[in-house]
C-alpha cells in the first residue's frame, strides 16, 4: 500500500512499502530536466555494481546528471524530500547522495527485471531509492514500475511528476515498454551499513 502526498495533504496508510508525492517539480522544471539528454553522454544501462551490459535482465539507456552547482536545484529538492520522507516513515541513518542521479530512458522493448537496489560493494550503502516520472502517462504503454509486496505485485502511480520513494531492499521492476518511451530520474540516498 502506498502513501500519497500531494501538496502536503497526506492520505495515510499504515503499512506503506513506498510513498509517492506529486507537485514538487513544476512542468517547466520537468521540461528542463528532459532537455539534459546529450547524445554523447548516453550509455546502455548496466546492472548495479557491475560494468557489464546484460539485456536479459535490463535493457534501457541512461545518462548521469552531474552533481554540480547549476544542478543543485534538482539534487536539493530530491534530497529534502527524501529526508522528510525518511523522518516521517523509515528512520534510516542517511548521509546523502553518494552517486549521481540517473536519467533513464525506456524505449519500446526496454525493461528492468525484478531486482533490488541494495546489494554488495558500492551499492551496499543505498538506503532509499527515488524515482521521478518525467513522461506523460499516456505517452507510452507498458513500462510500469512494480513492487513485489508479500508475493503480490503492486503497480506504482505513473502520473508525470510523481516521485516515488522506497527502501532500496524492496524487490521491484519496470515492465517492458510496448509502445512509446518512458523517461525518469532514478537516485539513491545512502547511509552507513544496516546493522
Amino acid at each position: 500500500m502506498a502513501i500519497n502526498y500531494s501538496f502536503g495533504l497526506p492520505l495515510k496508510h499504515h503499512f506503506a512499502e513506498y510513498i509517492y508525492y506529486n507537485g514538487l517539480f513544476l512542468p517547466h522544471e520537468i521540461d528542463r530536466i528532459l532537455n539534459f539528454w546529450e547524445a554523447d553522454k548516453i550509455i546502455k544501462a548496466t546492472l548495479s555494481g557491475k560494468d557489464t551490459y546484460n539485456d536479459k535482465l535490463r535493457k534501457s539507456n541512461v545518462m548521469f546528471i552531474d552533481n554540480i552547482p547549476e544542478n543543485d536545484w534538482i539534487y536539493n529538492k530530491l534530497a529534502s524530500l527524501a529526508i522528510n520522507c525518511n523522518n516521517e516513515r523509515f528512520w534510516f541513518d542517511l548521509l546523502g547522495f553518494h552517486q549521481e542521479l540517473q536519467l533513464t530512458r525506456y524505449s519500446e522493448g526496454d525493461f528492468f527485471d525484478w531486482h533490488l537496489d541494495f546489494g554488495a560493494g558500492e551499492i551496499s550503502a543505498r538506503k532509499l531509492s527515488i524515482t521521478m516520472q518525467l513522461t506523460d502517462e499516456d505517452a507510452y504503454e507498458g513500462g510500469d514500475l512494480q513492487f513485489m509486496i508479500n508475493n503480490k505485485i503492486e503497480t506504482a502511480p505513473r502520473k508525470k511528476g510523481t516521485i516515488i520513494i522506497f527502501p532500496s531492499f524492496i524487490m521491484h521492476r519496470v515492465t517492458p515498454v510496448t509502445k512509446g518511451t518512458r523517461e525518469s530520474i532514478v537516485g539513491w540516498v545512502s547511509g552507513p551499513p544496516f546493522r
